[in-house]
């Protein structure tokens, strides 16, 4: 499908760092625009609004500097919002964003149609992430311009669908931007979600292990060491199934078999819990780290720029040899 005009000639490479909690920031959303494609963060990174708007000041001048530098136009950047009644400063946190005429917004946790027309008003686009059809049949009714298909092994919390099949259900009654999530790291995979009908490719686990991702050192490490057999699926930490690296889960003494965390979602005080600086007891995110099925082929943490110059060299690799099979199949009568 088309892109968004806002998208159209922007992209080096059709690839959205995902929103990472605790690990995307500024430094992070620079490089991605800087080196071509979409850099994201969740709005609850910082601590409070005032966090907000200084992260917001920095990702728009950083970029104006960069078309004043170079004259090239970067690529634009995104902000993750909870959509969800306990994110009590959900509505500041939208003005802020509609102050700095942020070009992407991304919504968890619930579509709104109020916010998708707040954000086109400025004329900002709302991608919304979905782990299954009926999730996506009410993000499209709410008028949202992309989906965000979640589908298993994605970092953080994820879905459990195969994405060829999930991709294929959405695409039965949505026309507008796909982006495919789950275990995407490298350009051919990039290529093989165009392949099945996705647009953009929404990667996170790889730009973890990025120089310019603040995720802690010993995480990055500990994705370097992992493979697929290290990720365990689990409602044991967060209550909603996520995928967590298994050694993180040895240290903080949980059983991915143990029961789920219940009660109400409440992100103001989960997300306040995981920046406290007690040590008494692991919390998730902070010292109970996250990631994708697709650790096992990361072994570095190269600059952004290299990464993507990497992702994009592989990707229309993939790209030329995909068409040198089609040749060699006959065509359809």
């Amino acid at each position: 499908m088309p892109l968004p005009a806002l998208l159209e000639n922007r992209l080096r490479l059709p690839v959205v760092a995902a929103p990472m909690f605790l690990a995307s920031g500024p430094d992070l959303v620079l490089a991605c625009c800087r080196a071509g494609i979409v850099g994201t963060f969740p709005a609850k990174n910082q601590r409070d609004l005032d966090g907000l708007d200084q992260w917001l000041q920095q990702i728009s001048s950083g970029l104006a500097a960069s078309i004043t530098q170079t004259g090239d136009q970067p690529a634009p950047y995104g902000v993750n919002l909870i959509v969800h009644p306990s994110n009590k400063t959900l509505e500041q946190e939208l003005d802020l964003c509609a102050a700095y005429r942020v070009p992407i917004i991304i919504t968890s946790l619930g579509a709104v149609p109020q916010i998708v027309d707040r954000v086109h008003a400025y004329g900002g686009i709302v991608f919304h992430d979905v782990v299954n059809r009926r999730h996506a049949e009410k993000a499209a009714a709410a008028g949202v311009d992309g989906l965000i298909a979640v589908s298993a092994g994605a970092g953080g919390h994820t879905g459990l669908a195969n994405p060829f099949a999930l991709i294929a259900e959405i695409r039965r009654f949505f026309n507008g931007t796909l982006l495919l999530a789950g275990s995407l790291g490298s350009g051919s995979d990039v290529a093989a979600a165009q392949t099945i009908g996705a647009d953009l490719a929404y990667m996170g686990t790889r730009f973890l292990a990025t120089r310019e991702c603040a995720a802690d050192a010993a995480y990055k490490a500990m994705i370097h060491e992992s493979q697929l057999a290290d990720i365990t699926t689990t409602a044991a930490v967060s209550g909603i199934t996520a995928n967590f690296l298994q050694p993180s889960l040895d240290r903080a003494g949980i059983s991915a078999d143990g029961p789920a965390v219940t009660g109400a979602i409440n992100v103001d005080a989960d997300m306040a819990d995981a920046f406290t600086t007690a040590a008494n007891q692991p919390k998730p995110w902070r010292d109970i780290w996250s990631a994708g099925h697709g650790v096992g082929s990361i072994d570095n943490s190269p600059s952004v720029a290299d990464l993507v110059q990497t992702l994009q060299q592989d990707y229309h690799a993939a790209v030329a040899a995909q068409r040198g099979r089609a040749a060699h199949v006959p065509p359809a009568d």
